[in-house]
């Protein structure tokens, strides 16, 4: 008993106050995230009557509207700090995701979306920037992987309570779901005033503050987040089109769709902290390629769910599938964006964060659209390309790794 007291007191990831109220705002609102986020494209599809094609590239219009204005983010971050950045963002985020329940026509969604995606372009960055902030450089991991474990506990409570709320048959049962999915983005505003913003990183006397060409210099870092706009647009953004692909072909009910969601957070709520644990003194790259190998067994997984189960067959081998995916995502909740903010300078670090998050919109425009149309024309084709694309992006993790600084290959131990 002592030695299990010992290694769970080892999992404390040992970080200030400050952050722990900065992931407690993050877990109110992602339980919102989780609500909304699943049901979004069934919603689309299945409520409103857009084609697939369509409500993919209406789910890609918000990563398109982060593009768009990530580096305009970077700057006001660098300029006025973390904090009121971040809520502004998430005002954004409430007006366009409370607005979904108004849609009637393809640019009603596209609008909404644009709006959401604005305000997760400063979302991301915003949030990140603080905790780089306000976490220790060696505890910058640990961070990192708290907030993977709040955000996916509280996606994974979401997509349960959505489950028993949501229904195609009651189109009023989905705007339950955008309408309190928006008042977390509130709630999350209101914990903001008891986190402190670190200073804005002073610029040396006869020393230029520098700006975007700085960043895109840094070769090492554009090779980091050119492989996470692979990650997002084989791996996450395939996840959006999981529940419609497996209610469409598998004949798998809301409820049974909320449940797969609800284990895959689970799953990196429990493990996010050991795998933190067990990573430090490795290699982050290795780490990374690990992902991918997990996240291309659970894509051959779906495609076997999908071509041989239906309903609860289906399920069970769906929920194996995004329990390794899960799995997979907690080797990259300590290595992203802590390895990010490592490589910026403080005086860039707003400009840092927000390249790498356009990363990820770049994954969401290009995975939901391209996702889309190949569902839309052959459903099985879709997963195992997917698994090919994770399987290239690990190769690209192992190649890469000779090229980051000596003192930043390895977790912080």
């Amino acid at each position: 008993m002592r030695r299990i007291g010992a290694y769970l007191k080892s999992l404390d990831p040992r970080l200030p106050r400050s952050v722990w109220i900065l992931n407690t705002g993050g877990l109110m609102n992602a339980v919102g995230t989780g609500m909304a986020y699943p049901f979004v494209v069934i919603y689309l599809h299945n409520v409103r009557g857009f084609s697939l094609a369509i409500s993919g590239l209406i789910v890609a219009a918000s990563g398109a509207a982060g593009i768009i204005c990530g580096p305009a983010i970077g700057v006001v971050i660098d300029k006025f700090g973390g904090r009121v950045t971040l809520g502004g963002a998430l005002t954004l985020q409430a007006i366009g995701w409370g607005s979904f329940p108004l849609v009637r026509e393809p640019w009603h969604a596209a609008l909404a979306a644009v709006v959401a995606g604005v305000g997760n372009a400063g979302f991301w960055p915003s949030q990140s920037s603080l905790l780089a902030g306000l976490a220790p450089q060696a505890r910058r991991h640990g961070a990192f992987a708290l907030q993977r474990v709040t955000r996916n506990l509280g996606i994974g409570l979401g997509g349960l309570i959505a489950g028993l709320i949501a229904t195609t048959s009651d189109p009023s049962s989905f705007t339950v779901l955008f309408v309190v999915n928006a008042m977390t983005f509130f709630l999350f505003v209101g914990m903001l005033f008891f986190v402190p913003d670190p200073e804005i990183a002073p610029t040396e006397p006869g020393v230029p503050r520098g700006g975007y060409l700085d960043v895109l210099r840094n070769q090492v870092f554009l090779g980091v987040v050119g492989l996470n706009v692979v990650f997002v647009t084989a791996g996450y953004a395939q996840i959006e089109l999981l529940p419609v692909f497996a209610k469409n072909e598998a004949g798998v009910s809301e409820r049974e769709i909320g449940l797969l969601f609800f284990l895959n957070t689970v799953i990196v709520a429990v493990a996010q902290l050991p795998v933190a644990k067990l990573l430090e003194g490795r290699s982050r790259m290795r780490a990374l390629a690990v992902m991918c190998v997990l996240w291309a067994v659970s894509w051959v997984f779906v495609l076997i769910g999908g071509a041989g189960f239906e309903a609860a067959a289906a399920v069970a081998v769906f929920s194996f599938a995004v329990i390794l995916f899960g799995l997979g995502e907690c080797f990259q909740g300590p290595v992203q964006g802590a390895l990010v903010a490592d490589l910026a300078p403080p005086r860039l670090r707003g400009r840092y964060m927000a390249v790498s998050t356009n990363s990820w919109d770049l994954g969401f425009l290009l995975g939901p659209a391209i996702g889309g149309f190949i569902l839309a024309a052959e459903p099985l084709a879709l997963w195992p390309l997917a698994a090919f694309a994770c399987l290239g992006a690990g190769i690209g993790c192992l190649s890469l790794e000779s090229r980051l600084p000596p003192q930043l290959r390895l977790t912080p131990a």
